[in-house]
């Protein structure tokens, strides 16, 4: 019998899936990454007890399973600021889009490089909420 089209998406499907999972769980693990230096980014024994994270559906989502490449995203609550970020991996990066306009480039992902993004975003969020929200990139 003929594979038929349907029999080669489920094949194409099948044959990503390792990669496509691989992808996700690391986006995943960054984004919960995040959450836990955005809790200690006060400082060394001063966590933050109104930092919550709620992982979401990218918006732009328009296909399941995800194909590679796909962002990944949660909605973080900072005490009374809650902001949405969504990262993909590029080039063995973490690229991430935050709040209204604000981006992010990481390469690294220790403790010290994500308390350090963590410290950028708040300020960045800081200064949105302050002025008109101009276009912001970080980079570590």
């Amino acid at each position: 019998m003929m594979p038929t089209d349907f029999d080669a998406l489920q094949a194409s499907i099948q044959a990503t899936s390792g990669p496509r999972l691989a992808e996700q769980r690391a986006c995943e693990a960054f984004l919960n990454a995040l959450y836990h230096a955005l809790r200690h980014a006060s400082g060394p024994g001063l966590p933050l007890n109104n930092v919550s994270i709620e992982p979401a559906e990218d918006r732009t989502v328009r296909l399941r399973p995800l194909p590679q490449g796909s962002w990944h995203a949660a909605w973080f609550r900072l005490g009374l600021c809650e902001v949405y970020v969504r990262v993909q991996r590029q080039a063995g990066q973490f690229v991430g889009e935050y709040g209204q306009q604000g981006r992010f480039r990481q390469s690294g992902i220790s403790e010290d490089d994500l308390l350090a993004l963590a410290r950028s975003l708040m300020r960045a969020l800081a200064q949105e909420l302050g002025d008109s929200g101009a276009s912001r990139t970080v980079t570590n």
